[in-house]
């Protein structure tokens, strides 16, 4: 019997994809860390802010863990959020793991609490890239029903290794934030074959900006977190570089199209 990753929650996801029994989560929902923001606003908390960070083994290896829960504020980024990403970064360059696992799902950083969801991403980067600068390999998983997008999409693109199911999705603006800014006639979000057509993991795997698509079950993502688990890409001009090149040729592409 398989289990949809799409339809898990992000505690869920935890549970079946990890070893058995060996997640360990810091800052738990007992904590009780909330944004100090929301409240003010009157709008309604989470008591873990909308992400599930920890320890445990994959595979038998130490691995860190994080995972957005889409169903808080579509896995949103505040300040409390993102400073338990930042948190887990940080230990990790100090603890050196085998590798980060980051479960995504949000459409980018919360409009209620703006400026601080955007230093957090800003520093959500920072500290990925220091790692990846030590060696140790950033994996990101993106199957969830909220997709990757805004800051968080960049900070994917940051990492190592991507792997998507079909159902995922990818970009840097939403459809609704693109419908929104440019009208109807620019980008219809209805349009459903045309959102998956663009940012689904099917597109960004042709366009290289995935590494593995896979089928939407937990265990095929959790195999194919083992299968990255050494996987260790340069962080040099060098490879900068290469990258600037593959876009740059990218679009020479699509405009003679």
């Amino acid at each position: 019997m398989t289990t949809s990753y799409l339809e898990c929650s992000a505690r869920q996801r935890l549970k079946l994809l990890l070893d058995e029994g060996s997640f360990h989560e810091w800052l738990p929902p007992a904590e009780r860390l909330m944004s100090p923001h929301l409240a003010q606003l009157g709008v309604p908390c989470a008591f873990d802010d909308g992400v599930a960070i920890g320890r445990a083994t994959l595979a038998g290896r130490p691995v860190f863990v994080a995972a957005q829960e889409g169903e808080f504020m579509g896995g949103g980024v505040g300040e409390v959020h993102g400073a338990k990403l930042v948190g887990l970064l940080r230990r990790a360059l100090r603890d050196r793991p085998d590798a980060v696992l980051l479960l995504a799902e949000s459409g980018g950083v919360r409009l209620h609490e703006a400026n601080a969801g955007l230093i957090a991403v800003s520093e959500v980067m920072r500290a990925l890239l220091d790692l990846r600068a030590a060696g140790i390999p950033v994996i990101v998983l993106i199957g969830g029903a909220n997709g990757c997008f805004g800051g968080m999409g960049i900070v994917a693109r940051c990492a190592d290794w991507i792997a998507m199911s079909e159902q995922g999705r990818l970009a840097m603006s939403g459809p609704e934030v693109i419908e929104a800014s440019n009208g109807v006639q620019e980008f219809d979000s209805r349009d459903r074959a045309l959102v998956w057509r663009t940012t689904g993991g099917q597109h960004r795997m042709h366009s290289g900006d995935c590494d593995a698509l896979v089928e939407d079950e937990i265990a095929a993502f959790r195999h194919a977190a083992i299968a990255a688990l050494d996987t260790r890409r340069p962080l040099d001009i060098g490879s900068l570089e290469a990258e600037h090149a593959l876009l740059s040729a990218r679009l020479l592409e699509e405009a003679s199209a």
